[in-house]
């Protein structure tokens, strides 16, 4: 037993040993790296989703944030797990209707948070109970919540059954609410009494402004589609144009003073030290981004905001982007992402539409029309 004691007490040493390495590397590979900004939007403080994956409702409530910011200045902290609470209530009721033919997940996209606020509106972080509060731990914790939630959708959808169970949904809210809180059905904010709806009324937000842009070559461009993608089981579309074209309205936006809310890929060069470039034999096209989604190497994992635009001391471009896992890595909670690893790594961009070219808002403004 005593041998067995030690072994495993090694086997922490060296695996602690790596971590540390690993790290170090990562940090590392920033280290020298000079950066000058050249557009600096207004945001509002870095989060941290702990352990949660909830990067998309954290990163999305951050971009609407910062939004009410640029149009009234007035900053607001909005409740991550208001938007839990509703969303995975939605993601149930989706899974069931499909009779299970889709996906319980921890992850989403911008979508979600938009659809939560448009169906059923949002309150401030105070008005429920702190994320990880009712876990004992300090910050959101989904360890034991979501396999449990997972577990309780799947079984209101038996193989053999010819209904859903009765009261399912009961159980489900109940399991949500144990974990991540009630939402209030009124509350009060600076002395005012609001629901949730009127609440997200008063923000200032039209909520019909947001669009989400991508860029595929297996959809024709000029058209609406729905990623593939597990985590967009809202089945909310996106309007495709080239890349170059994606990349040019993007920097248009910042400058312009409109931030962009990204989802993307960050399983590659993308470190915990803040710095995603890429490789200098990678040189990002429309073919490769095509090729890295169809052959799995490129997905879609992770939501962040991007707020401005900075060049390296080659003078080669980044752009500055706040992520929510919480103020690590060397520059606080933001990380310095290449131009050229955007081009290659993004998935869809969800942006105020008045931020878009001319050309591209009117196209945009036409009737939806699939492919």
């Amino acid at each position: 037993m005593r041998k067995v004691i030690i072994i495993f007490a090694m086997m922490l040493t060296i695996t602690a040993s790596a971590q540390e390495n690993l790290q170090r590397q990562a940090s590392n590979k920033s280290v020298g790296k000079m950066f000058t900004t050249v557009k600096e939007l207004p945001i509002t403080s870095v989060k941290n989703q702990h352990r949660s994956g909830t990067c998309w409702d954290y990163a999305t409530l951050g971009y609407f944030e910062s939004e009410i910011l640029r149009k009234t200045g007035r900053t607001y902290d909005l409740c991550e797990m208001f938007v839990v609470n509703k969303d995975y209530m939605d993601c149930a009721r989706h899974y069931v209707r499909m009779h299970g033919y889709s996906q319980i997940s921890e992850g989403g996209s911008c979508d979600d948070v938009l659809e939560v606020i448009r169906q059923h509106g949002i309150c401030p972080e105070q008005a429920m109970p702190a994320p990880g509060s009712l876990t004992g731990d300090s910050l959101a914790n989904f360890n034991v919540f979501f396999p449990l939630l997972e577990q309780t959708v799947k079984n209101i959808v038996r193989k053999d059954a010819k209904e859903p169970l009765s009261h399912w949904q009961d159980s489900v809210q109940a399991v949500i609410e144990r974990f991540v809180g009630r939402c209030p059905e009124t509350f009060v904010y600076e002395g005012k009494t609001y629901t949730p709806k009127s609440f997200a009324e008063s923000l200032g937000l039209d909520l019909d402004d947001y669009v989400s842009l991508t860029s595929y070559l297996h959809h024709p461009f000029g058209k609406w589609f729905i990623i593939e993608a597990p985590y967009k089981w809202r089945l909310k579309p996106s309007y495709n144009i080239p890349i170059e074209q994606l990349m040019e309205t993007l920097d248009k936006a910042l400058d312009e003073g409109y931030t962009v809310a990204w989802g993307g890929d960050v399983t590659g060069d993308f470190t915990r030290a803040g710095l995603a470039m890429l490789p200098d034999s990678v040189i990002p096209s429309q073919e490769l981004r095509q090729e890295q989604w169809d052959n799995w190497r490129f997905t879609y994992d992770h939501v962040m905001l991007i707020y401005g635009k900075a060049v390296d001391e080659h003078g080669k471009p980044y752009y500055m982007v706040k992520n929510s896992w919480g103020e690590n890595g060397q520059y606080k909670g933001i990380w310095y992402m290449s131009r050229d690893y955007i081009q290659l790594n993004t998935t869809y961009l969800f942006l105020n539409r008045h931020a878009l070219p001319k050309e591209l808002y009117q196209a945009l403004s036409n009737r939806i029309t699939y492919d």
